[in-house]
Order: C-alpha cells, then sequence, then structure tokens
C-alpha cells in the first residue's frame, strides 16, 4: 500500500477513475446490445432510436479518453451499417 501521501493521493484518484471507466464502458456494452438485439428482431425503428444512444454514449466515451476514437468510430460505423442494411430489406 501507498505510503507518501501523493501516493495515498494517486491511488484515491486510481480508484475513482477506474470506477467512472466501469461505469462507462459497461454502459455502452448494454446499449450496443440493445442495437444488436433490435437489428436481430428486425424491428427498424428500435433498431434506429437505440443506435442513436448508442452512438452518443460510444462518442462520449470516446471524448472521455476510455475508449480510443477509432475504436469508437468504428463501432459507430459497423452499427450504422448494420441498421442502414436493416432499414433496406
Amino acid at each position: 500500500m501507498a505510503t507518501h501521501i501523493s501516493a495515498i493521493k494517486r491511488a484515491k484518484q486510481n480508484e475513482k477513475r477506474r470506477l467512472r471507466n466501469r461505469h462507462v464502458s459497461s454502459t455502452c456494452r448494454t446499449l450496443v446490445k440493445k442495437v444488436r438485439a433490435a437489428i436481430e428482431s428486425n424491428d427498424a425503428t428500435a433498431a434506429d432510436a437505440a443506435f442513436a444512444d448508442a452512438a452518443k454514449a460510444l462518442g462520449a466515451a470516446a471524448s472521455k479518453g476510455i475508449l480510443h476514437k477509432n475504436n469508437a468510430s468504428r463501432r459507430i460505423g459497423r452499427l450504422a451499417a448494420a441498421v442502414a442494411a436493416l432499414k433496406k430489406a
């Protein structure tokens, strides 16, 4: 365990950030699963609404540094393509 005051503070900051990162990434995973579930059930309106929420959450995670911006962009792009294919069909 940390013994210096600065090391104790750093440990507290790291724990706080770890909990925030865990919450945000878990929320993103849940929202992406909702989009995929709507696509599986062939519900275009639900998929579109769920995609909007997921894209917003992924963008926020990227801006906070939880996800790399290219990773978030790739996920959003693939979800958008799947939703667009569902609308076409």
